[in-house]
């Protein structure tokens, strides 16, 4: 094959979509990577280790996708498996209970096209609980730019609006596999400490809620993984004074509430896991 032939056949956009016992959601989330009007992406289904028959669905139902079965280890390890698996120079990520807007890849790219150094971009969402569409809280509104402060408290980028260039991801190395949840708030933390990001200011993902499976409902203790991702930041020495004092103080912060939780609940194994992590960070310097 000729070089110029393999270009050809290689996709602007590798869309990654990660799944787990999401049988009921999948065909939503897929039908709304077809729907785009913008046509030149690949799509891979990774089935982390699902018992719900979602693998001869794709087969069946999206012989165009391309299907990746792996044990289940976590959303982590899908969407890297994912990623290994893509060709195209942008990777778009959609959690497989999201769906996108028919324009959202067209208009990032568009946007993106005047904004070269930028290598990451997110949009709004259009928040959906229990079937209806409620209000994001204030909390959560995104903004682009050099937004690693703003990221701090919680995560600022949806997965499900993320484009990221292939060559960012390769550098910042992934989502952390060891990590089950706040997965996606360690990356953009590694991400937005050094470089700006893009943001466009329209909803083009619905992010759909208020199941009972989410992984933000089934875990406990969401905070206990984002001192791990606090701390790991300050371990890389990348921040600047000034934003190794925020971070510093939003860990203090995080772990107090931690520690302070476990004590009201009488979980002695997490206050003595905890306490001496937050009396270190309460002494040390920046």
């Amino acid at each position: 094959m000729s070089k110029d032939r393999k270009e050809l056949l290689t996709p602007k956009v590798s869309v990654v979509i990660p799944t787990y016992e999401r049988i009921a959601t999948l065909s939503r989330a897929v039908d709304s990577v077809m729907a785009q009007t913008f046509s030149d992406w690949e799509l891979i289904v990774v089935d982390d280790g699902s018992t719900d028959a979602t693998d001869e669905m794709i087969l069946l139902d999206y012989p165009a996708v391309r299907l990746h079965r792996q044990e289940n280890t976590g959303v982590s390890s899908a969407r890297n498996a994912g990623v290994a698996l893509a060709s195209g120079e942008w990777i778009a990520f959609l959690d497989s209970d999201d769906a996108w807007l028919p324009e959202k890849l067209e208009q990032q790219l568009s946007h993106l096209a005047n904004e070269p150094e930028l290598r990451l971009s997110h949009t709004d969402e259009i928040w959906i609980r229990n079937g209806k569409r409620v209000n994001q809280p204030k909390e959560y509104a995104k903004s682009g730019g050099s937004i690693y402060r703003r990221c701090l408290p919680l995560c600022c980028i949806c997965p499900s609006s993320a484009l990221i260039r292939r060559d960012l991801f390769d550098e910042i190395g992934g989502f952390d596999e060891t990590f089950p949840v706040c997965e996606d708030y360690d990356l953009w933390l590694r991400i937005t400490a050094r470089e700006p990001v893009h943001y466009l200011d329209e909803a083009l993902v619905r992010k759909y809620g208020g199941h009972e499976d989410q992984l933000s409902s089934t875990t406990w203790g969401m905070d206990r993984y984002r001192t791990r991702a606090l701390e790991k930041i300050l371990s890389e020495e990348i921040l600047s004074l000034e934003d190794r004092i925020l971070t510093k103080e939003t860990l203090v912060k995080k772990l107090r509430i931690l520690v302070a939780g476990a004590r009201k609940r009488g979980n002695q194994e997490v206050v003595t896991e905890y306490e001496p992590r937050l009396s270190e960070w309460e002494q040390v310097g920046v």
